[in-house]
């Protein structure tokens, strides 16, 4: 929006008292920088004369040159600068900032769709659990094959004026049908709004929902993973009539998830949005719909004080307390940490998830990862759902894929730094969210010593292994910042 500057107004402020009138009062200075033209020219001052005819219009066209002149200035600056995803426009009065730093509020994910309807919602009026949200539902859209409403759901919430952070959990895994894990998107992530949201929950559902049901171009990870894995299990939705995968930039369409939102929309409460997709999975698998489902819960976050803030993290059964035991190991060697990229590896297959992270500039910040498991999970599309449900069963007890991870330079200062790592797409999470912390800290130590200028990122950049994907968000200086490993993996977009 187009915002006018008004004139800027000196005042002299006089001390007055009853008793000391001066016999003539002084005049006040009460002139702007720049003439207002809609303003009466004997209100400047006392008693003032009009100038003549031909002094206004010296004075009009004076002010149609600078005018003139400041107008085609503006769209000169707004014109050099291209509107793109990661990138924001050069301010008016000449304040920029570097690529994914902004004023308000920003979002990242591994879509530019979702990136950029979270962003709409943050212009809405939503705070950064609307934005999430919205952007999580986006990505269960465009990104089956590694996230969905078949999804498990792990997340991480900072309120930045509180300071308190709270874990987001799907429950314990559990089985739906043999090879099939229990859908707990919807109830996890309605009971995340029903805490921390701002906007109505159907609110949040309309941009996911008109992408199933108008559709959706494929980019390049859903492209490169159909390409990698083939269309087993996944025709029509992702397959031509030939039975050939889709390919960069077509389109595909899901109606029959898009009438799963809509429902889910309707849904007052966590319970009754869980039973907009289970009560049409039930008849597709033959289920009697006694099977008890995991409740998803919200709990205060793991923490541990150190010396630069507190951080926090999420709770068993994910990987948060293996992160925990690793920095502290780490922090009480005092020795140089050891890359994980050289350590041997604990898994040999890569669970497949899905990451994001909002961030504002007064320090909340939410952090959600998902995973079906393997990519496009258990490869069984629902036909009444159009959903792809997860292979994540009892046996796969430990969420090894998620431990996101906030550090808060103090709880005191509700202006203090506020630091988001995720990860995602690499069996080596915890080890690699680890040294990224001890990187991060290290510069803090050596900027505290060595006084180096202002840091204007969150940390330096990890090393992921050659794999994977590792999403930074930062609220530092009363701005938010977010980028990601690799570089550009990951649109952003903020405001």
């Amino acid at each position: 929006m187009e915002v006018t500057a008004e004139p800027v107004l000196y005042q002299k402020l006089l001390l007055w008292e009853p008793s000391l009138e001066p016999e003539e009062e002084e005049e006040e200075i009460s002139e702007p920088l720049v003439p207002d033209p809609w303003r009466s020219q004997d209100s400047y001052g006392k008693g003032g004369v009009r100038p003549g005819p031909w002094a206004q219009l010296v004075a009009t066209l004076l002010l149609l040159v600078v005018g003139f002149s400041l107008a085609t200035w503006q769209l000169h600056t707004r014109g050099s600068s291209t509107e793109t995803f990661g990138s924001v426009a050069p301010r008016p009065s000449g304040h920029s900032h570097r690529p994914g730093v902004y004023h308000h509020g920003a979002i990242i994910s591994p879509a530019a769709a979702c990136s950029h309807l979270g962003q709409e919602l943050l212009v809405a009026g939503g705070n950064v659990v609307d934005a999430g949200i919205g952007a999580a539902l986006c990505l269960a859209v465009v990104h089956p094959h590694t996230t969905g409403l078949g999804a498990m759901f792990w997340g991480l919430f900072h309120n930045g004026s509180s300071g308190n952070s709270t874990a987001l959990t799907s429950g314990p895994v559990q089985t739906l049908a043999p090879g099939l894990g229990m859908p707990s998107a919807l109830p996890t992530l309605h009971l995340l709004h029903t805490r921390f949201g701002r906007l109505p929950w159907p609110h949040l559902l309309v941009g996911p929902t008109t992408l199933a049901q108008e559709g959706f171009l494929v980019d390049m990870p859903l492209a490169r993973a159909l390409a990698a894995q083939g269309t087993k299990g996944l025709c029509p939705l992702l397959c031509h009539s030939d039975g050939t995968p889709l390919g960069l930039g077509a389109r595909a369409t899901n109606p029959k998830l898009a009438d799963v939102l809509r429902r889910a929309a309707l849904a007052p409460t966590p319970e009754f949005a869980k039973d907009a997709l289970l009560s049409p999975l039930a008849r597709d698998l033959g289920l009697d719909g006694s099977s008890a489902e995991p409740m998803p819960t919200l709990e205060p976050a793991l923490q541990l004080p150190l010396a630069q803030g507190i951080l926090f993290t999420t709770p068993s059964p994910s990987a948060g307390p293996e992160l925990l035991t690793l920095l502290e190991a780490a922090l009480q060697s005092r020795g140089a940490h050891p890359d994980p990229c050289l350590l041997p590896r604990k898994a040999t297959v890569t669970p497949m998830s899905s990451v994001l992270a909002t961030v504002d500039s007064s320090g909340s910040v939410l952090l959600l990862t998902s995973s079906l498991n393997s990519s496009f999970g258990s490869r069984h599309l629902s036909p009444s759902t159009g959903v792809l449900l997860s292979n994540l069963v009892a046996k796969s007890a430990i969420s090894t894929w998620s431990c996101p991870l906030i550090l808060r330079a103090s709880l005191d200062d509700t202006e203090a730094d506020v630091l988001g790592l995720v990860a995602s797409g690499t069996p080596e999470v915890a080890r690699i969210t680890t040294h990224t912390l001890l990187s991060h800290l290290a510069g803090l130590q050596a900027e505290a010593q060595h006084q180096h200028q202002d840091q204007q990122g969150p940390t330096e950049s990890p090393n992921m292994c050659g794999q994977g994907t590792m999403l930074q968000v930062a609220a530092h200086a009363e701005h938010a910042h977010v980028s990601s490993v690799p570089n550009g993996c990951c649109p952003f977009q903020g405001f």
